[in-house]
């Protein structure tokens, strides 16, 4: 999963990066609104955290803009505004959540989860496929009930396959995920990942689809 955080508190942006990177996947941070609109506007991202009070450019219209322009990732709105007008503006822009500052870092976490498993349509942030059981919320995965040590990439990589089981999934799509912006994305480590990951859980969990990609059985 990969994040596009628009923040211009620079402490708070690190506590949030420390707080969900480990759990989420990257996630890049844009200072100012034109950054962000601009990154909001090419980058796929599958969520995107956006301050309304940035500056050059406030956040809503940013919104708005992306709306207009039918992009349709989930946006939560985090803000020093707190009055119910805001967050009214908020929500009819486009906005799927809202979130105050200051605010509990395990709120802002859950309220990213939620977001997720609804874009990806579901349930549960327990992952299970034969002998392979993966809790996405701590990145741990097990093999018939024993640890399995994988390294953050590989938890990336099986995450998005993860949430887009039952769906081909290709090399450039799953490097554009799981790199930040400014990472150098080689889609042909993909393999390596997917090689470690086959070792690792077993060769039938992911299928290879020659010259097209890689995907995980829906349940």
């Amino acid at each position: 999963m990969r994040i596009l955080l628009a923040e211009d508190e620079p402490v708070l942006c690190n506590q949030i990066k420390r707080a969900l990177e480990p759990e989420i996947g990257p996630i890049d941070v844009a200072h100012d609104g034109e950054e962000a609109a601009h990154l909001g506007a090419t980058e796929p991202y599958d969520m995107i955290i956006l301050d309304l009070g940035l500056p050059n450019r406030d956040g809503l219209s940013i919104l708005k803009e992306w709306r207009a322009s039918g992009l349709d990732m989930p946006v939560l709105i985090l803000t020093a505004r707190d009055g119910w007008s805001q967050r009214v503006d908020g929500l009819d822009a486009g906005a799927d959540d809202y979130l105050s500052k200051p605010f509990h870092m395990a709120e802002l976490s859950a309220r990213v989860r939620a977001q997720l498993r609804r874009r990806y349509g579901q349930t549960s942030m327990i992952f299970e496929r034969g002998p392979v059981r993966f809790d996405m919320r701590l990145g741990r995965v097990s093999v018939d009930g024993l640890p399995v040590d994988l390294t953050q990439a590989e938890v990336a990589v099986l995450s998005y396959l993860a949430h887009n089981a039952g769906r081909l999934v290709s090399r450039t799509e799953l490097s554009e995920h799981i790199y930040a912006y400014d990472e150098d994305r080689d889609s042909n480590t993909i393999a390596v990942f997917i090689a470690r990951l086959r070792k690792k859980l077993g060769a039938d969990l992911i299928q290879t689809m020659r010259g097209r990609g890689y995907m995980i059985e829906a349940p």
